[in-house]
């Protein structure tokens, strides 16, 4: 049976029309699928469904979104995005719903109290392991990742962490949509995590952001914080988390208000 997908021109531009018009035709395609932008099942089969193609530094995937939450469009990533961080492509570089487990990065805001000052915070941590690009482990390379992009090693929260410079928070009308990591080579900053849907986030945090010009960054593996329903079950568990070498962090600037 032919699926419902859309397949844009520049998705076409880039699989070539065999391709796509195998896909059209059901050939390819997924009946269901997880939605590479909100995580649910979709099924091409019964709702519109739309052709994402991330295309990274050395590889390239085809996944699939609800048409309702994502246009079909390419969307040029990073290799290390490409294989878990921002879209959670699986680790081993399959499409969207093959291979392994999906990883997920789950973000969570608070205020986190160091030297008596309250500072605007978003804890994140995947869903499970992040895997080295091309790699045959089954470790988690989540932490290794991130330092080699800049962020610190923290084993108590006693002091800010230093600014990593090229990053940035967007936020933008009291809502948090966006962490953005420089372009490669030097381009237009890309989202490192984005948004389904802005996340509103709470006066205070907000106030605090607009007073500090930044927000901490902290960085766990799978299975390290957890979602914490308190801001002081949150920093127990960063505290935690700090003591048992399971955590990063830097200050990325403000962007927008």
């Amino acid at each position: 049976m032919p699926r419902m997908l859309d397949v844009s021109d520049d998705v076409r531009a880039e699989i070539g029309d065999e391709e796509a018009d195998r896909l059209l035709a059901g050939e390819n395609a997924p009946g269901s699928y997880d939605c590479t932008s909100c995580r649910t099942q979709g099924d091409s089969e019964q709702e519109r469904t739309s052709t994402v193609l991330f295309i990274g530094d050395e590889t390239a995937v085809l996944a699939f979104a609800h048409a309702t939450c994502l246009p079909s469009q390419v969307v040029q990533v990073t290799e290390e995005q490409l294989q878990g961080a921002v879209r959670s492509i699986t680790a081993e570089g399959g499409p969207a719903g093959a291979g392994p487990e999906q990883a997920v990065l789950g973000v969570t805001s608070g205020l986190v109290l160091i030297k008596g000052e309250l500072h605007p915070a978003l804890v994140v941590e995947p869903t499970g392991p992040i895997v080295r690009p091309g790699s045959t482990d089954i470790g988690d390379d989540f932490l290794p990742l991130l330092i080699e992009q800049g962020f610190m090693p923290v084993t108590e929260l006693n002091s800010v962490p230093p600014v990593l410079h090229g990053w940035s928070v967007l936020l933008a009308a009291g809502q948090l949509h966006a962490v953005l990591q420089p372009g490669t080579g030097g381009g237009s900053p890309v989202a490192w995590w984005q948004a389904h849907q802005a996340l509103q986030v709470a006066d205070s945090w907000r106030a605090a952001a607009n007073k500090h010009q930044q927000v901490l960054l902290f960085a766990a593996p799978v299975g390290s914080i957890g979602r914490q329903p308190r801001e002081d079950l949150l920093r127990d568990a960063l505290d935690k988390a700090a003591a048992n070498c399971k955590l990063v962090a830097s200050a990325l600037p403000l962007a927008g208000t």
